[in-house]
């Protein structure tokens, strides 16, 4: 069986970076069973209500549904259990140290296989208030904008 490259998306939480100011990314491992790791395999995940945190020197992954596999028996697993994620010492620390900051959280921002490897991308990220929300959303909007102006007129529309 040959084996798989590159990075496949599962599942990404679009709606993460409409709700946070997103500040550092990190790439972390998960934990996980066989018959979720056929489920993802599958597409079925949702990140909606997912969230990170760090316990015990641990980090783990929180509130995140990976539906029940459909040829598992009574080994199925949970689909929103907890989950550990797999990161460096020094990475956990630096998380913990950053979300003791009042106002920060752990968002997951999306579920793939990277190289065959299921991985979770987790950010800290810090909430928008809702005026924020509307003046990202504007400013999106103006830079499409410009970005179509420019290019109608450097092909002389």
């Amino acid at each position: 069986m040959p084996k798989e490259r590159g990075k496949t998306i599962v599942a990404s939480n679009r709606r993460a970076r409409y709700d946070y100011t997103i500040e550092d990314v990190y790439e972390a491992g998960l934990v996980l069973t066989g018959t979720e790791v056929k489920s993802l395999r599958a597409g079925r995940a949702s990140l909606v209500d997912g969230y990170a945190f760090v316990d015990g020197g641990e980090m783990w992954l929180e509130a995140v549904h990976i539906q029940d596999y459909d040829e598992g028996t009574w080994t199925n697993h949970a689909p929103r259990r907890r989950r550990k994620l797999l990161l460096h010492k020094e990475q956990i620390r630096k998380i913990q140290k950053k979300t003791a900051d009042t106002g920060y959280t752990l968002v997951p921002l999306s579920i793939y296989f990277s190289d065959g490897h299921a991985k979770v991308e987790i950010a800290i990220a810090k909430g928008r208030r809702e005026y924020e929300k509307h003046q990202a959303v504007w400013e999106r909007e103006d830079k499409r904008d410009a970005d179509r102006a420019l290019s109608a007129h450097r092909t002389g529309r």
